[in-house]
């Protein structure tokens, strides 16, 4: 059984993944509101009574931003943790609420998700790995350094939802005042073009299909760059730009898959 996968917005201004294998779905982070997350999972023609939980990997209001009222619209599991929960500030309804840990294993009916800390600026951030019938997906965003964690379970991926936050160079030229600069390069900030870059040339396994250009600054990136730069070492990985202001298509990844592939809206009505 393959795992459906889409980027629904990801950058500065708003951050929400979606995983799903034929029977239920989960949201990673709700960073923008729950109406365009049911406009944009519409054109898709993804359904939200197929998803079973939303997993939140820090406080940050880009990634909590439409929490509140998706969780209470339909009833949908919350796992958070205790200090990302008191962080957030938010009033959520608390039977919906459940907590998690570093290094638990989470089980949403056929689907596993697997937290494991992260170096950001936050109270307790985690990253994700997503697994279901031998399928493997990582969301790793939001990271200031690349740590021997994120390493081994790159490893493990399929397919990746990978921070491509800033060019060096870009950075640097750029208006941003220095503690700011210093904050997004400084090892518990974001994850720039060329060591997201060494990570996927020095760790990426045989078999991974899909990397999904994740979170990329409005103001010290382009698109066209990062995409250039990772394509010119892709060899069958497809690489997708995952943007600031849209979803992207759904894509499938197969255990087995090499090849870039993606649903019509007809097959994603399935999911």
């Amino acid at each position: 059984m393959p795992l459906f996968i889409s980027s629904l917005n990801s950058g500065s201004n708003g951050n929400c993944y979606y995983i799903a294998n034929d029977n239920e779905a989960i949201l990673i982070d709700v960073g923008i509101s729950c109406r365009e997350i049911e406009k944009r999972m519409k054109r898709l023609e993804l359904s939200m009574t197929k998803v079973r939980a939303i997993f939140i990997s820090h406080e940050h209001s880009d990634h909590i931003r439409g929490l509140r009222v998706l969780a209470k619209k339909y009833q949908i599991l919350i796992y958070i943790t205790p200090k990302t929960l008191i962080y957030s500030r938010l009033a959520l309804e608390e039977h919906l609420i459940r907590s998690f840990k570093a290094f638990d294993i989470i089980r949403i009916g056929d689907l596993e998700v697997y937290a494991f800390p992260k170096a950001h600026d936050a109270i307790d951030p985690h990253s994700f790995l997503v697994s279901g019938e031998g399928v493997n997906i990582g969301v790793f965003t939001d990271i200031g350094e690349v740590c021997n964690q994120l390493v081994t379970n790159f490893k493990r991926c399929h397919a990746v939802f990978l921070e491509t936050n800033y060019d060096d160079e870009m950075l640097d030229s750029g208006n941003y005042p220095f503690y700011l600069k210093h904050r997004i390069r400084g090892g518990k900030g974001h994850l720039s073009n060329k060591k997201a870059l060494d990570l996927f040339v020095s760790h990426r396994p045989s078999y991974l299909s899909h990397v999904f250009l994740s979170h990329l600054s409005a103001n010290n990136n382009c698109p066209l760059t990062v995409q250039n730069l990772f394509a010119e070492y892709a060899d069958n990985v497809e690489i997708i730009l995952a943007p600031r202001s849209q979803e992207t298509s759904v894509y499938c990844i197969e255990a087995t898959s090499v090849e870039s592939t993606f649903l019509s809206p007809s097959r994603a009505r399935q999911l």
